[in-house]
């Protein structure tokens, strides 16, 4: 008896719980392929930030997400740097993945509104492809074309 009682307390210290979490398939640093934006009312794709936008995400083990794109202008003015900024996505939190779903409690991001917030976004893992798609809102960088959804790839970068 105390024997298993023994090993089960040692399980315990060492053994991981799942608890559905599925954050270990998208452990690690990924970077951005391509970032594009669905107009719900015209069914348009375009590509939001350019052709060739930059960017990474990286999932922690500790449960933290880090998160930064940016369009691909280059800025050379003050009006140019000011339209820069509708380019740029970032934000950090914490993190859980659930099946098909990532959800980032947000407590630093480029916009206020989103501190405080759970941003949750439907994921698929391919092999060393990842893709994220936003749920259809009013994003904050584009709010003149309406209700948008982003459709986001990476692959892996490490």
């Amino acid at each position: 008896m105390f024997r298993l009682l023994g090993i089960t307390f040692v399980l315990c210290l060492v053994g991981q719980p799942s608890f559905g979490d599925d954050s270990h398939k998208v452990l690690g640093t990924w970077k951005l392929v391509s970032y594009e934006t669905e107009v719900q009312a015209t069914g348009e794709k375009e590509p939001a930030m350019g052709q060739s936008p930059a960017g990474y995400v990286v999932f922690n083990a500790e449960g933290r997400v880090f998160l930064v794109l940016t369009g691909e202008k280059p800025a050379k003015t003050s009006q140019e740097r000011a339209e820069l900024f509708a380019t740029l996505i970032a934000y950090t939190g914490t993190y859980r993945v659930e099946g098909d779903k990532w959800t980032t409690k947000v407590d630093v991001a480029w916009i206020p509104e989103w501190v405080g917030t759970e941003q949750i976004r439907s994921l698929t893992v391919d092999g060393d492809r990842l893709q994220v798609l936003s749920p259809w809102r009013v994003n904050p960088n584009w709010p003149d074309k309406g209700m948008t959804r982003s459709i986001v790839t990476f692959v892996r970068s490490n």
